[in-house]
């Protein structure tokens, strides 16, 4: 993931070199390459779906989302509490565990897959971006990386989940927060980017 984002201290190339034209950026020549969404019908279906369903203001209930999620291919355990306003790109390339909350306005843009173990939360607004262009190209091309999301983490509100990342089980990215490497397992993380800033302590449900 550390070649999504180069450290601003390096040494920056402007393209400009002896008895060379400056390189400049081209994105009518862009082309997706490998990518592929899937079957064009599947795809026009989708947006159709996720527009009147998952993406609507309506609280349409829990298991009808999640049955169409299934339809459309998507791997989804039980118990899936899913708000409203969530938008997902491609549901064929996305596996949810059990017991799973997404938030209101959640955005998970998998171009690539995404894997959600059990028991994780997506708060509100929080972005699953699987997706990014290599800027050092004059055609923009693709640079794309899946995502896993593994047992207990908790992604906050507004917070960005880069390509390629995977954030060990019970880890927390906090609100506003980006992730542009791995998130070791039981820790908390803060700021752009992330970095662990204490460990996650949990303690039993209390009972009278």
């Amino acid at each position: 993931m550390q070649d999504f984002i180069q450290p601003l201290t390096k040494q920056v190339d402007n393209g400009v070199h002896p008895g060379h034209k400056k390189v400049k950026t081209d994105l009518s020549s862009f082309r997706t390459g490998d990518y592929v969404a899937g079957p064009k019908w599947k795809v026009l279906a989708w947006y159709f779906v996720n527009y009147y369903v998952l993406n609507s203001a309506f609280p349409w209930p829990y298991g009808l989302k999640s049955g169409l999620l299934r339809l459309f291919g998507a791997k989804v355990g039980k118990g899936l509490v899913i708000k409203t306003k969530v938008r997902i790109k491609n549901p064929w390339r996305l596996s949810i565990g059990d017991h799973c909350w997404i938030g209101e306005s959640v955005w998970i843009d998998n171009l690539e897959n995404v894997t959600i173990g059990d028991n994780v939360c997506l708060s509100q607004g929080a972005l699953l971006l699987t997706g990014n262009h290599d800027y050092t190209r004059s055609d923009f091309p693709y640079r794309l990386g899946g995502i896993t999301l593994e047992d207990g983490v908790w992604i906050g509100a507004q917070s960005v989940v880069c390509p390629g990342v995977r954030c060990g089980s019970h880890a927390i990215l906090t609100v506003n927060s980006v992730a542009t490497k791995k998130l070791e397992p039981w820790r908390v993380y803060a700021g752009n980017p992330a970095a662990a800033v204490r460990e996650r302590v949990m303690k039993n449900e209390e009972h009278d």
